[in-house]
């Protein structure tokens, strides 16, 4: 709350220096249980998990959540953040969903319960942590996001993140504004001219309006810009320096747009290059097809498929609860191109590829034309996200990447933090790395195993399984399941 309010700055992130940072565990709320099975949790969460009943009595009238004896329901109405992303999933389509720590009581926390994915995040003076050409579709539904204010610079960073034929699709204010100013309480003129510089902004863009009805306006971002670069030469706008529209970790949100020499030398990623899912899973993913991974060939890109396959075959003869459903919220910590995911794919679960800041290749593009979603993110700082959002994290190679770039105890912390409880881990590593944080394990209250890798005990390759034990704020270590 320190923090100046102008353009969301007291929203981003702001972590704590090294010698503020804490060192403990958190224990989960009195009476915390293991959220429901999908897709019963899709509509209801356990009051006890996310005890805040604010929102019920604040968004009664929009439907948002109900409160019924020990449960939130959640009966699709409004715009409680995720809701569209879980409704999507049963047409096979994974959202990513991000929305501030607001005052509207952990709206990311409620959608991560539901087995959502989501993370808290905000546009703001920073690009999101997303690559460049990753989606067919940003939705927003009263968002309340100043889309027309600073010239269109959020408008530019939609932009960058979508695919060529990509659509951008606004509900709610200031479309249709001429029915709803009153019910909105806000004046005509005030609304208009925010309309008036959507407009501006999507055509200096290039997109095409292809839809308005009610309160919803859709965008097309063209496939091919050429025909409106005139249009751009006559803005005030400037054209990206960096020759990677992917360098997005703490950057500042300029107006800038890619540059057109990067532009024609891009790999083609519109939807129509993609075969459609779930067949884009294991096709060869065009950044990979193109050489835009340095490398990575598409040699490379199927041996890594097939190794991950191997993985997860073993990975589940050692804990049979991964095709159960017990396991809905994964992460994984290094995700490279995405194959433990790809592998793991099933309509019971979802996996958050992360791929780290500091690692050797710039993968993300490559996991979201694989139709998987993901985030970058540097594991010497919090992860953005709420307690007990994951039911299993997987961490491929992290604690050798971060050997020396910070306290790998922070790292485990940070994992801990954000598992819950009866939660696994699995951790695969050299050996000499893995027996370093055994060591530090045996103060976390989690129950660990060292496997063999799965080729046998020659290998130097180990892997670490492990499972956070149940325990609450003034309670025991006994499961309430």
């Amino acid at each position: 709350m320190t923090f100046p309010r102008d353009n969301m700055i007291y929203r981003e992130r702001h972590c704590p220096p090294e010698e503020e940072k804490l060192h403990c565990l958190i224990p989960a709320p009195k009476g915390y249980v293991t959220p429901f099975p999908w897709p019963k949790s899709r509509d209801y969460v356990p009051y006890a998990n996310a005890p805040y009943k604010s929102l019920t009595v604040e968004k009664a009238i929009q439907n948002w959540v109900q409160y019924e004896g020990n449960v939130f329901r959640f009966p699709g109405g409004g715009t409680q953040v995720a809701s569209l992303g879980a409704y999507l999933w049963s047409r096979n389509v994974i959202a990513m969903s991000f929305a501030p720590r607001d005052s509207h009581e952990a709206q990311v926390q409620f959608a991560l319960e539901r087995g959502v994915p989501a993370v808290i995040g905000v546009l703001g003076t920073i690009k999101v942590p997303y690559p460049s050409r990753a989606f067919d579709m940003a939705h927003c539904s009263r968002c309340l996001i100043p889309w027309g204010a600073n010239d269109g610079k959020y408008l530019m960073e939609v932009d960058r993140v979508l695919r060529p034929g990509g659509y951008w699709v606004l509900s709610g204010p200031p479309i249709n504004w001429k029915v709803n100013y009153k019910a909105w309480q806000r004046p005509k003129e005030e609304l208009q001219e925010e309309q008036r510089q959507i407009e501006e902004a999507a055509k200096m863009l290039c997109w095409e309006k292809k839809y308005e009805k009610g309160e919803i306006a859709i965008w097309q971002k063209r496939m091919d810009g050429d025909s409106c670069h005139s249009k751009q030469d006559e803005s005030q706008v400037t054209f990206c320096k960096s020759s990677d529209p992917d360098d997005v970790w703490y950057v500042p949100l300029d107006l800038q747009l890619t540059n057109r020499q990067f532009e024609s030398a891009y790999p083609d990623t519109s939807s129509s290059a993609l075969k459609n899912f779930p067949e884009r899973l294991y096709a060869v993913p065009p950044r990979v097809a193109s050489g835009s991974i340095p490398g990575v060939s598409a040699e490379k890109y199927q041996e890594d498929s097939n190794k991950w396959k191997k993985h997860v075959k073993a990975y589940k003869r050692i804990n049979r609860l991964l095709d159960s459903g017990r396991y809905r919220n994964i992460m994984d910590m290094n995700a490279g191109l995405g194959g433990f995911a790809a592998a793991l794919q099933s309509p019971k679960l979802w996996v958050m590829n992360v791929v780290p800041t500091i690692a050797e290749r710039s993968t993300l593009g490559a996991v979201y034309e694989r139709g998987l979603i993901g985030i970058y993110h540097d594991w010497c700082e919090a992860f953005s996200t709420y307690p007990r959002s994951y039911d299993l994290i997987h961490a491929n190679g992290l604690f050798s990447l971060y050997n020396k770039k910070c306290n790998l105890e922070d790292i485990l912390l940070e994992m801990d933090r954000i598992l819950r409880p009866e939660g696994a881990v699995i951790i695969r590593d050299e050996v000499d790395v893995l027996i370093k944080v055994k060591k530090i394990i045996g103060g976390m209250r989690w129950d660990t195993k060292m496997m063999d890798h799965e080729d046998g005990p020659l290998v130097p390759e180990k892997i670490l399984v492990a499972v956070k034990q149940y325990w609450v704020a003034g309670g025991n270590s006994t499961s309430t399941q």
